[in-house]
């Protein structure tokens, strides 16, 4: 999983930044997302693609991952943000923020040379490398798509504790059977995202009228 990396070390770039997203596809919360630049060289065992691993997987190499990193950055854009320029904008423009909040372990401010996204193509200056299924074949983009993920699922537990009745501890926000039940009982909150709402609202009024 250090091949696309170590062709990049090999032509002199230094700061490889791997950037990957969590929370595309769900009903409620934002999307995060993580750029890492990862020591010249370094594997951790046992990191994979977030989707792939446990919970508790996750949590350990969370931890190992921010004290082997040499920068880490996380970038986010709210419900409201996704609604307005759709899910695919957002995510773009939240990892370009995870670019700019790049910080090493004293808070400096790290500028990459090269920058590697799991499949998306970003409007920036930097070199880039774009590869699909990047959070399974590429070992930096897999380190950020775990700090990315459990960002996002402790935002979610939070979120549990102000909506009990949606379950997010458990489902994340994503729209398993028993967000959707919530959902058709209690309507939207805050922090669902109107636009990805609009057939299970739909099917609720059409029922209404039955």
């Amino acid at each position: 999983m250090l091949k696309i990396e170590t062709e990049l070390w090999d032509k002199g770039y230094k700061y490889i930044a791997c950037i990957d997203e969590v929370g595309r596809g769900c009903l409620a919360g934002s999307v995060v997302t993580c750029a890492i630049v990862m020591p010249q060289g370094v594997i951790i065992e046992g990191v994979n693609d977030s989707k792939k691993l446990t919970a508790k997987k996750r949590d350990i190499l969370f931890e190992l991952i921010k004290e082997s990193a040499v920068a880490i950055g996380v970038g986010e854009m709210d419900c409201r943000t996704v609604d307005e320029i759709n899910i695919k904008n957002a995510t773009k423009l939240a990892m370009k923020q995870a670019i700019e909040n790049l910080r090493d372990r004293d808070g400096n401010k790290i500028i990459p040379d090269f920058v590697l996204t799991d499949a998306e193509k970003l409007d920036i200056k930097i070199p880039q490398l774009n590869i699909i299924h990047g959070d399974a074949t590429c070992h930096g983009i897999a380190a950020a798509s775990i700090i990315a993920k459990v960002t996002r699922d402790r935002q979610m537990d939070e979120m549990d504790k102000i909506f009990p009745q949606y379950r997010f501890a458990k489902n994340k926000g994503y729209g398993t059977k028993d967000h959707v039940q919530a959902l058709l009982e209690y309507g939207p909150v805050e922090i669902h995202r109107k636009t990805f709402l609009k057939k299970i609202l739909n099917i609720q009024e059409q029922m209404s009228f039955i």
